[in-house]
């Protein structure tokens, strides 16, 4: 049974189903505001892994991911470019779904999106009014967090701690500086939806709230973000849920920082660097790689040695798929583990290694333990092959397809290369050679390749060539 660490209660333990054999998680979106992030795809990736491997071990998955496409940053944004408000959210959300495409995340089965829901966002700010938790001021309508039992809870600390440490609020009209605003009284020129208070625009923290209870239901299994959604964006979406008597998410899960030359990444640290500029660089699997060899709930750190490592070990990885022409299995979409139903894993696959790797997996989603087994596998594989042991190697390579498919990592088993009439005669010549045990006049035929700028590879179906 997988086992998740809980930010609610700070220890490790099982996930409370509402039904056997399905889940249901609501993971923060972007905020569609300009170019995505590392940290950005740092949460797309955990997660993205986490439904993976519950897909893999049998689960139906319900997944929703919302878009913020009402915020201040997109206000003051889109006026600073002479954009249309809708204009600018719609051509960043359209590169957002570019790059997440790019790193092989799977799409949300919903993605709300905020101003499709301030009808729902209107209807709860008036609950909280009436139940008299929720009170009006000049600027708008704030939460008095102080009539929510046990606030602070994704904190782990105190009320009394949190109102100590925090910042002297400007606004004299808020009962206390942890008071939230959940309806923005619009100013002159800003976008706006009518309501009892007066015309404006829900806070960002309510948006979730709505959005989550109204498409996943009381109770849903699991809520998740970046760790800077702890405290207080997920608190506060917490807090409303209670204060309206309403089961909010079951579990929380955070994931750890990015960080560059060991300072968390942010652009007020100026070490901001853009997805769109790490895929342009490097293999999109890369980042994928680098997220799985970091335990989720600890720092990653990013720079272009990090990078550079990752993309050696998929080198490996390709390597061994080319030799074992191991096919794409996630051109179909996330794998299944074979022996999820109880049944046998099948003699193309070692059942023990699967066994050990759903071991690494349900104890805290610790992929790099999981990572480990896909590269024992691999080394087996060539190992066995080098050995004469065809079955064995054919066993090893297909198991750790199967894994790294499970983790969302594409193997690049082929690769399409422009080869000229005369190499072609050269790898027909050297297949020949091989088939009839000539044995020098193939490594002849393998040096004059290689002296021409092509790695050579034997595999099962003859000689493979790819530029090096």
């Amino acid at each position: 049974m997988l086992q998740l660490h809980d930010t609610a209660t700070g220890a490790v333990g099982p996930l409370r189903l509402r039904e056997p054999g399905r889940i249901s998680m609501y993971v923060c979106g972007p905020t569609v505001d300009g170019v995505p992030h590392l940290g950005h795809g740092r949460f797309s990736l955990v997660f993205d892994v986490l439904r993976r491997y519950l897909l893999f071990t049998g689960l139906d998955v319900t997944y929703v991911s919302n878009i913020t496409d009402i915020e201040d940053k997109i206000i003051d944004r889109a006026r600073a470019a002479d954009v249309p408000i809708a204009e600018f959210t719609a051509a960043n959300e359209a590169l957002w779904w570019e790059v997440m495409d790019a790193l092989g995340v799977l799409r949300p089965d919903q993605t709300p999106h905020a101003t499709a829901y301030v009808d729902h966002m209107i209807a709860l700010v008036a609950d909280l009014v009436e139940r008299g938790v929720a009170y009006e001021t000049g600027d708008g309508v704030y939460l008095s967090v102080m009539d929510v039992p046990g606030y602070g809870l994704l904190a782990r600390q105190p009320l009394d701690s949190l109102r100590a440490g925090a910042r002297i609020e400007a606004d004299e009209q808020k009962r206390s500086p942890l008071d939230f605003v959940l309806w923005k009284k619009a100013r002159e020129g800003e976008p706006s939806w009518d309501a009892p208070w007066g015309a404006g625009r829900p806070g960002w923290h309510t948006e979730c709230v709505v959005m989550s209870l109204d498409l996943l239901g009381d109770g849903f299994e699991l809520h998740g973000g970046g760790a800077d959604l702890m405290f207080p964006h997920h608190e506060n979406e917490r807090a409303q849920a209670v204060a309206t008597d309403r089961e909010f998410a079951r579990h929380w899960m955070h994931n750890g920082w990015v960080t560059t030359d060991g300072e968390k990444m942010s652009k007020s640290l100026g070490n901001f660097m853009s997805l769109t500029d790490l895929l342009d660089r490097s293999d999109a699997r890369s980042y994928r790689l680098l997220v799985l060899r970091s335990h989720y709930r600890s720092p990653i750190e990013v720079t272009p040695e990090t990078v550079a490592d990752a993309e050696s070990g998929l080198a490996r990885m390709d390597e061994m798929a080319r030799r074992f022409a191991v096919g794409d299995l996630l051109a179909d979409g996330p794998v299944t583990d074979p022996g999820a139903s109880g049944g046998s894993t099948g003699a193309e696959l070692d059942g023990d290694e699967v066994d050990r790797f759903r071991d690494r997996m349900d104890d805290d989603l610790d992929t790099p333990g999981a990572l480990a087994i896909v590269f024992d596998l691999v080394r087996r594989a060539n190992g066995a092959a080098d050995a004469g042991d065809a079955d064995e190697a054919a066993r090893a390579a297909g198991t750790a397809a199967l894994l790294a498919a499970a983790l969302g990592l594409r193997f690049r088993a082929a690769e399409e290369v422009d080869v000229d009439p005369a190499t072609a005669d050269l790898v027909r010549r050297r297949d020949e050679a091989r088939s009839s045990r000539h044995w020098d006049e193939a490594d002849t035929l393998r040096g004059r390749l290689e002296a021409s700028g092509w790695v050579v590879e034997d595999g099962p179906e003859g000689t493979r060539i790819r530029r090096q």
